[in-house]
């Protein structure tokens, strides 16, 4: 060794916890952000919608994008490609999330699914109850749907306000219960969310599932095979009367979280290749070889599995670009005292604001009392009612529920309520937190 030479550090591999938080850190902090830009996005599109834009605005919305292909002519609106297009990439990566917690996170073990499990369902069924109490027949009691969901952007984004006084035990359960509600949100959509099914299509879209599980039982790893297929079968689901959003969550699902090589197997294609490339060099001096670099950058790539290499490239997308352009498309809504009076309007906001809070809170006490589970550590009854009371910020997949299944001035007084349900369960939320949390130390 030279003189003064400092000898290096020997890596030290991660420990296994490492490798399993890494992704979870790597989704709050991705999410948190995203918040921010969807509150954003959220405001300009109210601004525009209560100026003197919102005719430009509702315009451009409804102006229609003609894509043909041959004989097959697709013919919508703006707003459609977006809610049926882009939200189908959103539901891809929120079947990539599901995979991921199923496999590696909380979900993959029964004890510990209990407590997010019982505080989804009560967090579901609870202010589904309140809204039909309140919206006993139609047009108003088909959005039954929209108070049942959880926006996890807005609520890690308001965990992250809190920073360290956050413990990792109450993230864990939001997160998890966020998880478990878009689980429940996305059966609800493929039960029944769905109009004059067509067979021919809808055999066309299960032989694309059945040509990816092939796929990926050949062992075949080009991504742009699989996005060929995987638009083929989103086409397929648009055109059969199931919503394409299904689509996208079952493509993620079926996604695999394993690697094709092990850490061991990249080591020694690393270790074969550099033999080589110094061996090339002392030879003939070329230095390089493509073949070799080919081989290697392949080993790393397959080193890390489809699933996680697919979340780490989409889920900026997801939350920086798709769902910032969905409130945009979305959230453009007049405010007017008359629209926020509105029985649906009020339904929906009630059932956010009490609902959601009251619903988490009383099967998370029945659990517990039952024995089957505890709650976290340094988690209150408090602080899961401040926890409950963010879950009531439906937003993003409250508004796209309320696509589905309303219309007219209905969808709008939805909207409404959706939008002041969930300022008023952030206020709260995050009052009840700060009043709560133990002092960061």
């Amino acid at each position: 060794m030279a003189a003064g030479a400092r000898p290096g550090r020997v890596p030290l591999p991660d420990r296994p916890v490492t490798r399993l938080t890494r992704p979870f850190e790597r989704f709050m902090h991705i999410e948190a952000s995203a918040g921010l830009v969807l509150l954003a996005a959220t405001l300009v599109a109210l601004a525009a919608a209560n100026s003197g834009l919102a005719g430009a605005y509702h315009a451009f919305w409804d102006e229609h994008l003609t894509v043909r292909t041959g004989p097959l002519v697709l013919d919508y609106p703006r707003w459609y490609w977006v809610n049926d297009g882009l939200m189908a990439v959103f539901f891809f990566v929120i079947g990539l999330e599901i995979k991921r917690e199923l496999v590696w996170g909380e979900l993959r073990d029964r004890r510990a699914v209990r407590l997010p499990l019982a505080a989804a369902a009560g967090g579901v069924i609870v202010p589904v109850a309140i809204y039909l109490l309140m919206q006993p027949a139609l047009p108003g009691r088909a959005g039954w749907a929209v108070p049942m969901a959880t926006d996890i952007a807005f609520v890690v984004g308001c965990l992250a306000l809190l920073g360290p006084r956050v413990r990792p035990g109450l993230k864990v359960l939001v997160l998890s219960l966020a998880i478990i509600d878009d689980i429940l949100a996305v059966t609800v959509i493929a039960v029944f969310f769905n109009s004059g099914l067509s067979v021919g299509w809808m055999a066309g879209a299960v032989a694309g599932f059945a040509l990816i599980a092939l796929l990926n039982r050949l062992g075949v790893r080009a991504i742009g095979v699989y996005v060929f297929v995987g638009a083929g079968i989103w086409l397929c689901t648009l055109k059969s009367g199931v919503h394409p959003t299904v689509a996208g969550a079952l493509l993620g699902l079926l996604t695999p979280a394993s690697a094709w090589l092990g850490d061991a197997s990249l080591v020694r294609v690393a270790e074969q290749v550099l033999r080589r490339l110094r061996r090339s060099v002392a030879d003939d001096g070329q230095g390089v070889r493509r073949a070799d670099l080919e081989q290697l950058a392949f080993a790393s790539t397959e080193a890390v599995s489809p699933l996680d290499r697919l979340e780490a490239r989409l889920h900026p997308w997801v939350g920086f670009a798709i769902m910032p352009i969905f409130a945009l498309a979305n959230a453009g809504i007049a405010v007017e005292v008359s629209r926020l009076t509105d029985p649906v309007a009020l339904s929906v906001a009630v059932a956010l604001v009490v609902g959601k809070p009251a619903g988490i809170v009383a099967a998370v006490a029945l659990v517990v009392a039952a024995g089957w589970a505890r709650l976290p550590d340094g988690v209150s009854w408090a602080t899961l009612t401040g926890a409950g009371c963010l879950a009531g910020i439906g937003f993003t997949m409250a508004l796209f529920l309320a696509s589905l299944s309303l219309d007219g001035q209905t969808l709008n007084a939805a909207k409404a309520g959706i939008l002041l349900g969930s300022a008023v369960s952030l206020t709260l939320g995050l009052g009840l937190l700060r009043a709560t949390l133990p002092r960061a130390g």
